[in-house]
């Protein structure tokens, strides 16, 4: 059994409609939802990029559809960074797991219709992190995500370089950790919806 911090179950879901997934009988009415500890897992771990990740793709997605559920496996996702750059691979993961988009390995579709390939894009000439766009609309939104705005504990670095170097006690193991998913739950939960942390810039359509 996967023991998880509590405040996990209180990060806002994610709920999208996937024709796929109705069409093929795996979701009533096609109606798919994600909560925070699918990005944990589909990640390996719990940090301020994979909060990041939920909270851009969450935003863009409210920009995108508002009151509407968005339309997974509808959208055009495109990063301005290389997918090797810093962070960037680690956030595409997550926002192509919520939204299907995926670059040429993806689902390719049954009878022409569900194709999920080349929806996922890197090296774009766009001044947010991440431009998403609707297909259907040709609406979009740039998102960026400034984690600066809120701080870890002063106490996390010296604990994660003990740790790192293997010198901390047990103690200061437990401590580090709790300090760090403490920084996560407050990006997620304290500042889900502050735009100074997630900032987002709608056009098109």
């Amino acid at each position: 059994m996967m023991n998880t911090p509590n405040f996990y179950n209180d990060v806002p879901k994610i709920t999208l409609y996937d024709p796929l997934a109705e069409f093929l009988g795996a979701a009533e009415k096609g109606i798919v939802e994600y909560g925070y500890l699918d990005a944990v897992k589909l990640a390996g771990h719990s940090c301020p990029t994979v909060a990041g990740a939920w909270l851009m793709a969450r935003k863009a997605l409210a920009c995108l559809y508002g009151d509407e559920l968005p339309v997974r496996g509808a959208i055009q996702v495109s990063f301005r960074d290389d997918q090797g750059d810093g962070v960037t691979g680690v956030i595409a993961n997550v926002v192509g797991f919520l939204t299907g988009a995926a670059q040429s390995g993806g689902f390719k579709g049954i009878g022409g219709k569900f194709d999920r390939r080349n929806l996922l894009h890197f090296n774009a000439d766009i001044t947010g992190e991440i431009r998403f766009t609707r297909l259907d609309t040709g609406m979009n939104v740039e998102v960026g995500y400034h984690p600066e705005w809120v701080p870890p504990s002063p106490a996390m670095k010296e604990l994660m370089q003990k740790a790192m170097m293997g010198v901390a006690n047990a103690e200061e193991r437990s401590q580090f950790g709790l300090l760090w998913q403490d920084r996560v739950r407050r990006i997620l939960i304290d500042h889900a919806d502050n735009a100074e942390l997630i900032s987002a810039i709608i056009s098109g359509g």
